[in-house]
């Protein structure tokens, strides 16, 4: 690709991600900070040399562990393609708590995903890398009651995390810093393209040669449908990793 092409194309990205949100720039921007738990146990099974279950089960609550954000299961299929590089997909579901003061019926989230995921070893620096595309279909609720529509988008989320152990001995904590870029795509989706970051800061413990745990500081930043209004999510993140044979993946 030539300088003046890889120019013009970046022009057109930047044109397309910038355009729709003009009618939402004309408004002041508004950040909502709130203080969050989430709590989850991710599983993968290898069946064979090759396939495995994924199986996840997540718990976000607001205030801390006060009150529920949301509840989340994943299941799916996994497949070593190389002993650094495996491929999944799968089936997941939300049960989203509602966000309007006064409502009380939680909306449902229909999600299919795909994934590919690098995990490996550079100077004792343990490096991991994935791409995930969901298609996802969100109950839309009106009044408190399901409205009988959905709304559909494409998210692309790429995540990143390293982890570097500073003891020779395995089963001392361990620092992980992750950070994953979460993009959304969709005829319904008009001034939030960027959907979400999520920044981890905390460390990595071994419970038994096939449990593990990290623990740490998450700050989730979403941009909500309106385009000029933000949650940043201070987040306490306690997640769970059971993996039989030691072969690890991140959540």
């Amino acid at each position: 690709m030539t300088k003046q092409n890889f120019f013009t194309a970046s022009l057109a990205l930047v044109t397309l991600l910038s355009g729709p949100r003009a009618t939402a720039q004309t408004q002041e921007k508004q950040i909502i900070r709130r203080n969050e738990a989430w709590v989850s146990i991710n599983s993968t099974v290898w069946c064979s040399g090759k396939w495995g279950f994924i199986t996840d089960l997540h718990m976000r609550r607001n205030h801390f562990f006060r009150d529920p954000d949301f509840y989340f299961a994943r299941v799916g299929v996994d497949y070593r393609i190389a002993p650094s590089l495996s491929a999944a997909a799968g089936y997941a579901h939300t049960w989203q708590s509602p966000s309007v003061t006064g409502w009380k019926t939680f909306s449902n989230e229909n999600r299919l995903f795909e994934q590919l995921l690098y995990s490996t070893r550079l100077a004792g620096t343990e490096l991991t890398q994935r791409i995930r595309n969901e298609q996802r279909w969100q109950q839309i609720m009106i009044n408190d009651k399901p409205s009988g529509q959905n709304k559909f988008s494409d998210r692309v989320r790429l995540l990143v995390s390293v982890t570097r152990p500073v003891f020779k001995d395995a089963w001392l904590p361990a620092p992980v810093i992750s950070d994953e870029l979460c993009v959304q795509f969709g005829q319904q989706v008009v001034y939030n393209t960027f959907d979400q970051n999520r920044l981890f800061l905390g460390v990595k413990e071994r419970i038994t040669r096939d449990l593990s745990f990290d623990i740490g500081y998450m700050e989730v930043k979403q941009e909500l449908s309106s385009g000029y209004q933000y949650d940043l999510n201070r987040t306490f993140r306690l997640f769970f990793y059971y993996v039989p044979g030691k072969k690890n993946r991140k959540s």
